[in-house]
C-alpha cells in the first residue's frame, strides 16, 4: 500500500447522460484507492450546493476529503464534456473556478512530504495562485509526476516546460506529445523519437505515451516498452487516460516490472472507456480477462 497524493481540479462532469464526478486528479485517486493505496486530493470547491454534493459523492468512494478546500471566491467547477461520434470528449472548462484559488497549507506540504507519489497536471497552473501553490508542493515531493492534460486554451509552453523538468515521470499521450515537441522546436512522426528529444530536453528518464487504441509506449531504464492496446467498444474516452495512469503508478510503486504495470494499465484503461464516465467500477475479473484476451 502506497501513499498517492494529487494536486489539482475536482468538478462535475456534465455529460450527455447528466453530471458525474470529475477532475483528473480526483479520477486518479479514486482509481488508485480502489487497487489499495491511499490517495489524497488537494483541491478547492466552492462555497455552494454543487461543492457539497461533490463531498457527499466523494464520501460514497470512501475518499479523503480533508484536504479540499472552499474557496471564499469563486464557485464549484462545472465543465461541459462533448462526445463525438467515436466516443471522444471535449471539454468547455469555465474560469476562474474554486481550483484555481488552492492556497498552501502546512497539512498539504505534510502530505506532499510523506507520499510516495506526488500527481499533478498542467490544466490547475492555469492562474497565478494555484500554480504558486503547485510549485511550492513540488519542493517537498519525494517522486513527482506530471500528467500533462493539454486542454486548449487553459495553457502556456512557459509553464508546461517548468512543470516537465521538475517531474520524474511525464504522462501524456501521442498528440500531446507531438504538439509540445514541434512547439519546443523539434517535428518528427517518431512517438520513440520525440520521447528522446523530450527526455533530453526536460532531463527526465521517465516518460509514458498513450496511444489510443494502439495502447501505449512507456520508456524506462533507458528501454521502450510498449503495449498495443485492447480492443473494446468505446462508450466514452472521459477519465480513461486518468485511470490508465493511476494503475500504472500503482503497480510500479508496489514492485511489479514495467511491462506488467504497462499491460495492466492498458488493460483499465480500455475497460474505463467501455463504460460512461471517469470513475466505474473496474473488477479484477474483469482486468484478467481484458489482459487474457
Amino acid at each position: 500500500m502506497k501513499n498517492i497524493v494529487c494536486f489539482g481540479e475536482v468538478l462535475w462532469d456534465m455529460l450527455p447522460s447528466g453530471k458525474k464526478l470529475g477532475g483528473a486528479p480526483l479520477n486518479v485517486a479514486l482509481r488508485a484507492q480502489s487497487f489499495g493505496n491511499n490517495a489524497t486530493v488537494i483541491s478547492s470547491i466552492g462555497n455552494d450546493i454543487q461543492g457539497q454534493e461533490i463531498l457527499k459523492e466523494m464520501k460514497t468512494y470512501k475518499a479523503d476529503i480533508g484536504h479540499i478546500q472552499v474557496s471564499r471566491n469563486f464557485a464549484t467547477s462545472e465543465v461541459l464534456v462533448s462526445l463525438n461520434e467515436r466516443g471522444s470528449a471535449s471539454y468547455e472548462i469555465t474560469m476562474p473556478c474554486a481550483w484555481d484559488d488552492i492556497e498552501l497549507s502546512d497539512k498539504d506540504v505534510e502530505s506532499v512530504k510523506s507520499s510516495d507519489a506526488f500527481i499533478y497536471g498542467s490544466l490547475v497552473a492555469r492562474t497565478q495562485k494555484s500554480r504558486n501553490t503547485l510549485f511550492e508542493l513540488l519542493k517537498h515531493a519525494p517522486f513527482k509526476i506530471f500528467d500533462v492534460n493539454l486542454r486548449p486554451p487553459h495553457y502556456e509552453m512557459t509553464t508546461l516546460l517548468p512543470l516537465m523538468k521538475a517531474a520524474d515521470l511525464i504522462k501524456l499521450n501521442d498528440d500531446e506529445l507531438f504538439e509540445i515537441c514541434a512547439r519546443l522546436g523539434y517535428a518528427s512522426q517518431s512517438i520513440e523519437e520525440s520521447i528522446n528529444f523530450l527526455g533530453n530536453k526536460t532531463n527526465t528518464g521517465r516518460i509514458c505515451v498513450t496511444c489510443g487504441k494502439h495502447g501505449a509506449i512507456l520508456f524506462i531504464n533507458n528501454q521502450f516498452i510498449k503495449n498495443k492496446g485492447y480492443k473494446i467498444r468505446v462508450a466514452d474516452t472521459v477519465g480513461a487516460g486518468d485511470s490508465f495512469l493511476a494503475s500504472l503508478v500503482s503497480k510500479l510503486l508496489n514492485g511489479d516490472s514495467p511491462a506488467e504495470a504497462l499491460d495492466f494499465a492498458c488493460a483499465v484503461g480500455a475497460i474505463v472507456a467501455s463504460k460512461s464516465g471517469a470513475n466505474p467500477t473496474v473488477s479484477m475479473a474483469e482486468i484478467d480477462d481484458m489482459m487474457q484476451s
